[in-house]
């Protein structure tokens, strides 16, 4: 019987770890899909770029990758407050706030993708971290603005010390979330 850190290393050994690690898919072949394969300003070819076509909450996005549905990504590392009432879990102070927040960030944007050790979780989303055209790390910047706190789930660990870092300050500088509730008062 295998154990379930052999698992994980073949697991490890099987899966990209990053976007990077994928192989491009030239514009030509992409048919009816609107990622665009092209150079980053560090001039790494190969990157794939996806269109965001919707925001879900402060943490979970749609990208259009070709097929009917999309694609739907929930960033790693990150826990951001839910916008509304679903199932068992209620909605949270600053949960709308996220959402807007991360729909402004993200309107009208292409991100790229990078994953960790699991690239799905047990709901069938995508598991990245997502960057902007500009650099910008979009997981990073919502805990550094207190949009989202850090919710680190192994093996997916790769940024959590950078994240932890990022909520102390931001709950220091009483960014975002970290502001309380203006209507207490």
């Amino acid at each position: 019987m295998l154990s379930s850190r052999t698992i994980l290393l073949a697991l490890y050994l099987l899966l990209p770890v990053s976007a990077s690690t994928q192989t491009a898919v030239p514009e030509s072949q992409t048919g009816n899909r609107t990622e665009t394969v092209r150079q980053n300003s560090t001039g790494t070819a190969g990157q794939i770029w996806y269109d965001v076509s919707r925001v879900v909450d402060g943490d979970t996005f749609w990208v259009d990758d070709g097929s009917v549905k999309g694609m739907k990504v929930r960033l790693i590392g990150i826990n951001a407050p839910e916008p509304r009432s679903t199932g068992s879990r209620p909605k949270a102070f600053f949960g709308t706030e996220s959402t807007i927040y991360l729909q402004r960030l993200l309107e009208d944007k292409k991100v790229r993708l990078e994953y960790d050790i699991l690239r799905h979780d047990r709901y069938g989303r995508t598991l990245a971290y997502a960057y902007l055209e500009d650099g910008t790390f979009i997981n990073a910047h919502l805990v550094r603005n207190g949009y989202a706190t850090v919710m680190t789930v192994p093996p997916n660990v790769k940024h959590q010390q950078t994240f932890t870092e990022l909520a102390a300050k931001a709950r220091r500088q009483n960014r975002g979330l970290w502001k309380g509730d203006p209507s207490a008062k």
